[in-house]
């Protein structure tokens, strides 16, 4: 009977090379390393130079392989969207970076493909609690104002996963 075995690593998307730590982990199961890493960048490069957790599943008798490729996570998608390498150490009282609300909206737009759970709303008010953890300004506002305009009902925010 086959036997399947899972390598889970984070990469950066896009960047990927043979070399540790992935090579010595795919190297003992006979698996074409150069075949993964070529997959793997082309599913990452939407997420080019985040960090992105990825599983290889790899069939040992057969030596073939499955990627799956999880999100990176909302606040390394912020610093993309924001263009900024880390956030601020004293959160939103020194800024790191800023970005627009329709940066927020397609962060959660991306979450809720992947989770389909709860709201567009509730996601978007996620994001934004990320942002105030990290940082960074939504529309140079303070994201905390941008959460109260949303609850106040004075900042729509499309409902579902639809724009």
């Amino acid at each position: 009977m086959p036997e399947k075995v899972e390598v889970s690593t984070i990469v950066t998307g896009g960047q990927v090379s043979g070399g540790p730590p992935l090579g010595p982990q795919l190297g003992p199961l006979g698996v074409n390393i150069s075949a993964v890493v070529a997959e793997i960048n082309k599913v990452t490069a939407n997420f080019q130079g985040s960090k992105v957790p990825v599983k290889i599943i790899v069939d040992t008798e057969t030596k073939k392989f499955e990627i799956q490729v999880g999100l990176p996570p909302t606040s390394a998608l912020l610093f993309k969207a924001a263009g900024i390498e880390k956030g601020s150490s004293n959160g939103i009282k020194q800024p790191a970076g800023n970005v627009t609300f329709k940066d927020i909206i397609e962060i959660a737009k991306t979450k809720y493909a992947a989770t389909k759970r709860g709201s567009l709303k509730a996601i978007v008010l996620q994001v934004l609690g990320t942002c105030v953890s990290v940082g960074i300004t939504v529309d140079s506002k303070n994201p905390k104002d941008v959460i109260l305009m949303i609850k106040e009902g004075k900042l729509n925010v499309p409902e579902g996963g639809e724009a």
